[in-house]
């Protein structure tokens, strides 16, 4: 082939042959902006098998748009990937490089490196981003959508020059093939001519000349592929100009959508954290459990008292930490006495002295040690921790901050789980209203504490009117009954109310029987109410321990309800 590709001249490279046209081969770009591994690639189909949304966002988006399922999977991995990198210009598919700017204006933005933050090695944050993104993408597709037309042209200008190209190769290998067979010909006339067969000597021999159609059909070969190459280069020029005069856009646009999208991850996180649900066991939740436990807490009033939740945990957490081991109560002040656990430092001092040890061991036996005084404070209960909240109409009320006085007393029935589970305590639920609306939840301490359970118990809302009687019988008979299963005596009841209402008298005598019997300390929380609690108020006469709480966004009013309990 190349002693007759030489034959035509100016088309052949210097080894003879036709070098083709500049271009790189399309089947060797890359559609893919972001570089990928096998791990990569099984993240995306496993995460896009699991999510319809991704799915019909898929749909929606390649109806209106060429290669937007490339571009949804470069956003994917952008946000999941741990270090991701973007391939080189040149190596992409022209019709690709409307993605590849979009990723790369996406991952220039302060707000997608604050989002991936979220979203890293996390399959399914990383598709919530996606999802977030989705209008800001339509967004960008649109605004791009003449730099896509022009891409889409220069790629089938490209593959028209790639089939011109291998067409030139295709005739010169035809014309190659013809011109041995005539050689191949002309060797055997010569020989029979030689053996006085043929036309003898005279004849031409030979001369490895390609026969005229195929010497034509190679030249239009030639004509027809650096006619294609042009029109290639042409089109690739308009799509770069159109892709830089929409790059000022895509850039806004990117900024745009990775805020919108930092923003949703962020407040799904926060809604998790609120609601006590760790990030270790969000990576073991199922996906499409997990969406669904974002879809409720983001569609119910329950996101509107995420933030409270949370200052509640927190600061019965902070309670927690602050306990004091063998500390009989709060410090004021110091007295004289000889409980060694309360012994100040300044006396342990005098048993460092040899000489002061027998001065230490007289005050000690006449109990003139000096001890810090504590205000008396029953021990921590071993028993169930029950929580009565009130759910009467009057509970919807809305308080400071827009707070309403449901969601304080939801937020401080749901720390009393945190309190009795850090102990290893059962907690029970019971919700109130009227005398005939009542509903228990129990969350056994020997039990996970299953999140949707939570969530349908602090959903539940009874409506109606408010008696005592009935949520505190109910916990009574609860505690009674832990006592006769596990012999386990001093629970907590936390009566949470708004609303002040009268007990009978045979009640209350049977109540402090069960009271004195069980061990049982009562707290009362009179929410927005202060009248209820008052000393003459029927709580204050059933409650060891009564606070009023008249601002509902102090969580810290209720502090010292879990160092008590």
């Amino acid at each position: 082939m190349g002693g007759a590709a030489g034959k035509f001249g100016e088309p052949a490279g210097r080894d003879g042959t036709w070098p083709g046209p500049s271009a790189a081969d399309p089947g060797r770009r890359h559609t893919a902006a972001v570089v990928t591994d096998r791990f990569d690639r099984i993240a995306w189909r496993d995460t896009y098998a699991q999510s319809a949304g991704l799915r019909e966002l898929a749909a929606e988006l390649s109806a209106r748009y060429e290669c937007t399922s490339d571009l949804l999977i470069d956003a994917f991995l952008a946000a999941y990937k741990t270090g991701p990198r973007l391939r080189e210009r040149a190596e992409m598919a022209p019709s690709r490089l409307v993605n590849h700017q979009v990723i790369t204006s996406l991952l220039e933005t302060q707000e997608f490196a604050e989002l991936r933050r979220e979203t890293v090695g996390d399959p399914y944050a990383a598709a919530m981003a996606v999802l977030a993104q989705a209008p800001a993408l339509r967004g960008l597709l649109e605004r791009c959508r003449a730099a896509w037309e022009q891409a889409e042209q220069a790629n089938t200008a490209q593959r028209g020059a790639e089939d011109a190209a291998r067409g030139v190769g295709e005739a010169l290998g035809q014309a190659a093939d013809e011109a041995e067979a005539e050689a191949a010909n002309e060797a055997d006339a010569d020989a029979e001519a030689e053996a006085g067969f043929g036309p003898g000597a005279g004849s031409e021999a030979g001369s490895g000349a390609v026969p005229v159609p195929a010497d034509d059909a190679v030249q239009q070969a030639i004509v027809a592929a650096r006619a294609a190459e042009a029109a290639a280069r042409q089109a690739g020029q308009a799509a770069a100009q159109a892709l830089a005069a929409a790059a000022p856009g895509l850039r806004a646009g990117a900024r745009t959508a990775a805020a919108q999208a930092a923003g949703s991850v962020r407040e799904e996180a926060a809604l998790m954290r609120a609601w006590g649900v760790a990030p270790g066991e969000l990576e073991r939740m199922p996906f499409d459990a997990r969406a669904r436990l974002a879809e409720r807490l983001r569609s119910s009033r329950l996101a509107r008292w995420a933030e409270l939740i949370g200052r509640f945990r927190q600061m019965a957490g902070g309670e927690r930490a602050r306990k004091v081991e063998n500390a009989t109560g709060e410090l004021v002040g110091v007295t004289l006495g000889n409980d060694l656990s309360r012994v100040i430092p300044s006396e342990l001092a005098n048993l460092g002295l040899p000489e002061l040890r027998a001065v230490f061991a007289v005050r000690y036996a006449a109990g003139e040690l000096m001890l810090y005084d504590s205000q008396e404070e029953q021990a921590t209960g071993k028993g169930a921790v029950i929580a009565c909240v009130d759910t009467s109409h009057s509970m919807y009320e809305t308080g400071p901050g827009g707070v309403s006085r449901e969601a304080w007393a939801k937020a401080c029935a749901l720390a009393l789980l945190d309190q009795a589970r850090q102990a290893g305590r059962d907690f029970v639920g019971v919700l109130f209203s009227a005398a005939d609306k009542l509903q228990v939840f129990r969350f056994p301490a020997d039990e996970p504490a299953d999140l949707p359970r939570v969530l349908d118990f602090a959903e539940c809302f009874l409506g109606g009117g408010t008696s005592y009687q009935a949520p505190l019988t109910a916990a009574g008979e609860l505690l009674e009954q832990e006592f006769d299963d596990t012999a386990r005596r001093r629970g907590d009841i936390v009566m949470i109310t708004d609303d002040e209402c009268g007990v009978t008298e045979e009640w209350t005598r049977g109540w402090n029987d069960a009271k004195h019997r069980l061990g049982f300390r009562l707290f009362g929380v009179v929410v927005g109410a202060p009248e209820a609690a008052g000393s003459d108020s029927v709580l204050g006469a059933l409650c060891d321990n009564l606070r009023s709480i008249e601002d509902l966004t102090d969580v810290h009013a209720a502090a010292d309800l879990f160092r008590l309990i």
